[in-house]
């Protein structure tokens, strides 16, 4: 693991909201100093209390933390989920010293259901005191957001910015209700760039747009998905230069593509992870739609799950992506042999391509309808019979 960015400190703990006792469920960031904060948000009209609370935070030159509890998402919890937000960021302001509008709070788990405010509260005054710098500090925190997940999701970045080294360092979880814009999945990414919030938001929104945007799971958009962006500075002096920023984007959108890609691909009961690539298009939008339709088709994923080289699910479901093309131009390739072309199928080796899709966890679905130069690519999990139980099992 690469160095962590300068000026944060953090860990993750269990405070009790989950049953299992090897289960953390709190974790805490904080910035020893202001930091600059943005912030990407679910589009789901239902959203949950820690999003509306940090709706009102974000974008801003004054955050001073993060807190966020696993296992219960607050979410259509009314005044009370409202008020429990609220008394987070404030138990976590007093526990370190700061403003409560200065701390953004985050909440994942099961929707309808009230916070153990005792338990939390506890569990937030035990972080304070074991606040760190480590990568053990960094994975324990990343551990205290994960719910279903079967691992924790981090990324870092070390790169030169401005004659400065500079870090960007991130954590996420997700792996069930995950679907684009964005989904049950929370994100934390970490800099010490020193960044204007206007700047700082729009590198975030372009970047989630390009990654966490272009996942799925499900294709079930969550009450409280979120991706957070803290900005220390610590690494530099001044703001980051206008000449600089293309550099800075483009390390953003890397780790965030390599952190949503973590989260199909620990997707629930997943066995394989989709790698989807749409190109040939008029338009970026036609070809993340297409993408989109068949990363989410549950007969294709299902025919990946049973490593089914099925072409005609994949054909159709282009096909009714709503995006209009010409069905005899139209290229498919699968784990890059070439499956359909020129409104017919091609000769292949069905056995070999199943075996292919055996043999490997990612699974390439390559489409080109020769229209134009935009492209897209999408990542989704497969689906399969042990998505349904964990699914059906999941509050039993």
């Amino acid at each position: 693991m690469q160095s962590l960015p300068l000026g944060f400190r953090m860990t993750g703990l269990r405070c009790g909201i989950k049953p299992a006792a090897d289960k953390l469920d709190l974790t805490l960031i904080v910035a020893d100093e202001d930091a600059t904060a943005a912030g990407v948000y679910t589009q789901n009209l239902v959203y949950a209390a820690p999003v509306a609370i940090d709706r009102e935070r974000t974008p801003s030159r004054r955050a001073r933390a993060v807190v966020v509890n696993s296992g219960n998402a607050n979410a259509c919890t009314g005044q009370r989920g409202l008020d429990d937000a609220r008394r987070m960021a404030q138990v976590t302001a007093e526990a370190i010293g700061v403003e409560a509008e200065q701390v953004l709070v985050m909440s994942t788990g099961v929707i309808g259901q009230f916070l153990p405010m005792d338990k939390i509260e506890a569990g937030v005054r035990n972080a304070a005191s074991q606040l760190g710098h480590t990568g053990e500090d960094f994975v324990l925190a990343a551990r205290g957001i994960c719910t279903t997940d079967k691992s924790h999701k981090i990324a870092t970045r070390e790169f030169q910015l401005a004659g400065r080294t500079v870090r960007i360092a991130g954590m996420a979880k997700g792996a069930g209700m995950i679907g684009p814009r964005m989904a049950t999945m929370l994100a934390v990414i970490m800099t010490d760039a020193r960044l204007e919030p206007i700047d700082a938001q729009y590198a975030l929104s372009e970047a989630v747009n390009e990654s966490f945007n272009c996942i799925s799971v499900d294709g079930h958009m969550s009450t409280n998905d979120t991706v957070l962006l803290l900005a220390s500075g610590a690494a530099m002096d001044e703001p980051l230069p206008s000449s600089e920023g293309f550099v800075f984007f483009r390390e953003l959108r890397e780790l965030c593509v390599e952190l949503a890609k973590q989260i199909p691909d620990d997707g629930e009961g997943a066995s394989h992870l989709m790698c989807i690539h749409v190109r040939g298009c008029i338009c970026d939008a036609d070809a993340r739609r297409i993408a989109q339709t068949v990363a989410e088709s549950p007969l294709v994923k299902t025919a990946v799950a049973g490593n089914d080289p099925n072409w005609g699910r994949i054909v159709s479901a282009a096909g009714y992506a709503g995006v209009s093309f010409d069905p005899d131009r139209l290229e498919l390739r699968l784990n890059g042999t070439l499956l359909y072309r020129d409104g017919a199928p091609q000769p292949f080796d069905d056995p070999a391509v199943s075996r292919s899709m055996r043999e490997s966890r990612e699974t390439r679905i390559e489409l080109n309808l020769h229209l134009g130069g935009a492209e897209a690519n999408f990542w989704a999990s497969d689906l399969t019979h042990e998505y349904v139980r964990i699914n059906a099992d999941y509050r039993t």
